[in-house]
């Protein structure tokens, strides 16, 4: 598979308002527009971009790396698109996936400043939890957020994730190290 050839993986997520599906390269030009129009908003929970982030050169290798997380099983990253239209929205992925005795992955989205508060985050981040159980096989989804991210926090708990505490000093975000409220679900656990 050569998701940089646009070879992606054929599995798609569905609900009334939302499909999630695999990025693909000619997403590009939908891609960096959309990030780069939500820079101002999405920078306070992410890493420091790179100097090329938004560049066609990175958004290359970014694929590549979407490659082998789909072909090992280390992380299976979707795009998220607003299903009457096709418009592209947002991400949501599951990462660092750990098999073994432990059967768990860790859970980052992100919707564009334009869709905003309009419940596509919750409905990409339930019908991933659906896959991370019913297809991918896990046990256990994590989540973290800042301390101050009551937006996500609200999201997360009405999911049904519940918290476990908080990890200090956890994820370099912004420049900084920050502290992150730490959530699980588990497959198990009532889906709302």
């Amino acid at each position: 598979m050569a998701l940089w050839r646009d070879d992606t993986p054929e599995t798609e997520l569905s609900d009334r308002a939302i499909v999630l599906r695999p990025p693909r390269i000619d997403d590009y030009d939908s891609w960096a527009k959309l990030r780069s129009a939500s820079r101002d908003h999405t920078s306070p929970w992410e890493p420091l971009w790179a100097p090329d982030e938004l560049t066609r050169a990175a958004y290359k290798r970014r694929m590549r790396h979407y490659e082998t997380c789909w072909s090992d099983g280390s992380g299976y990253p979707f795009f998220v698109f607003r299903k009457k239209d096709k418009v592209l929205i947002g991400a949501c992925n599951l990462n660092n996936v750990r098999r073994g005795v432990l059967q768990a992955a860790d859970i980052g989205y992100w919707i564009g400043r334009p869709y905003i508060r309009r419940g596509y985050a919750r409905a990409a981040v339930r019908l991933i939890c659906g896959f991370a159980f019913d297809t991918a096989g896990l046990h256990r989804v994590e989540a973290a957020c800042r301390l101050e991210n009551d937006a996500s926090r609200s999201l997360l708990l009405s999911l049904g994730f519940q918290p476990e505490g908080i990890a200090r000093q956890y994820l370099r975000i912004a420049g900084e190290w920050r502290d992150h409220d730490k959530f699980a679900l588990l497959a198990s656990d009532p889906r709302p």
